[in-house]
């Protein structure tokens, strides 16, 4: 037991190392970056550093396998340096009990970043989207789901239209039981249109069977209300923006994420993407236990001259093919090319296999 806290300490020690530095290099480099965008704009320091520090959560959660593939490959090298290992070994220890800690250590760091990191990540990175427009001149989404219903809000000089539908298609261009409200440039509503239907064309909304209420300097909208079977719509919007509002699955966070999918479908739209992205978060922390054993299979023997460098290029050749397939994976299926249970849990099983059968290949022959 005692043993098993030592080696769980080391690891997370090295781990917070790691943690560390990479999180000074990736700020250091986005605080640059973010100097470069707005060198042209009125941007104050404070509002870039502000930018830095929220973009800072989403950057290493995203390099989260690579931060644990370096500190397996960190630990087991000075262990194996320091001959602990053999040591452990000399006293009856296998190497796979030696792996149980690290093991161990890496659910619950795994376990504590989908659980707890994850909506960190979800509202910082949500901040950071809102501020970079707000100070690029850009308007915030324009799509969002309440209840059954999917509202779209568009804008010009001349003043605000929020829609509101019961449905839409999987692109969000054809609405069905729709009501379009318009707001003048004081902010006060103008006109309200309810339609069965509208498709958004190039630079308008075609809307069929409209009704329409003039609530401007109108004692009784009703009273002036007229009926058309074809009524265009003038709109800024376009079929990628409107994609585009749904946001990156990864600005939900995942004790969110169930519902909005059901919303999602709800509302005639596609979850695929959304449902992969879930099921890649919960087999994230089978992910990084399958890093640490890829690099505790090339690293745990007593290495030494350059053999010590080829044994780490093939453990992080290794790490980064899992991690390239592990994307392959999740394109294939949000594309519907593969299962989402496939897309999300192949890859993590896999390396976990491959990197239990060079462990034990190396150990006992």
């Amino acid at each position: 037991m005692i043993l098993h806290r030592y080696f769980a300490r080391r690891f997370t020690l090295t781990f917070l190392a790691v943690l560390l530095i990479f999180g000074l290099m990736l700020g250091f480099l986005d605080l640059v970056e973010q100097i470069r965008t707005f060198s042209n704009s009125e941007a104050q320091f404070s509002g870039l550093l502000t930018l830095t520090l929220l973009n800072l959560p989403g950057s290493l959660y995203q390099i989260l396998p690579l931060l644990m593939i370096i500190t397996s490959i960190s630990l087991f090298l000075a262990l194996a340096r320091s001959s602990e290992l053999v040591v452990t070994r000399a006293v009856g220890r296998s190497a796979m009990r030696a792996l149980v800690a690290p093991v161990v250590v890496t659910l619950l760091v795994g376990t504590l970043a989908v659980a707890a990191m994850n909506p960190i990540v979800a509202a910082t990175s949500s901040e950071y989207d809102s501020r970079r427009n707000e100070m690029r001149g850009r308007g915030t989404n324009v799509l969002q789901f309440t209840g059954d219903a999917v509202w779209l809000r568009q804008g010009d000089e001349l003043g605000q239209t929020v829609i509101r539908a019961a449905g839409a298609n999987l692109e969000g261009t054809l609405l069905r039981g729709v009501t379009f409200l318009e707001f003048s440039e004081n902010g006060g509503p103008s006109r309200r249109i309810h339609a069965s239907s509208a498709r958004l064309q190039p630079g308008e909304w075609v809307l069929l069977n409209a009704k329409v209420w003039t609530l401007a300097n109108t004692p009784n909208p009703e009273a002036t209300a007229t009926s058309v079977s074809r009524l265009s719509v003038p709109s800024s919007l376009t079929a990628d923006e409107i994609r585009d509002s749904f946001g990156t699955p990864s600005s939900i966070p995942i004790w969110d994420l169930p519902t909005f999918i059901e919303r999602l479908k709800t509302a005639g739209f596609s979850a695929r993407r959304h449902q992969v992205w879930l099921q890649m978060e919960l087999a994230l922390p089978l992910f990084l236990v399958g890093m640490v054993l890829i690099g505790a299979a090339f690293t745990m023997q007593h290495q030494r001259g350059s053999r010590t460098s080829l044994m780490v290029l093939f453990a992080l050749m290794l790490s980064f093919g899992f991690y390239f397939i592990r994307n392959f994976a999740q394109i294939l299926g949000e594309n519907g090319n593969i299962p989402v249970l496939l897309a999300a849990w192949a890859p993590p099983l896999a390396a976990l296999g491959l990197a239990m059968g060079l462990i034990l290949h190396l150990e006992d022959g």
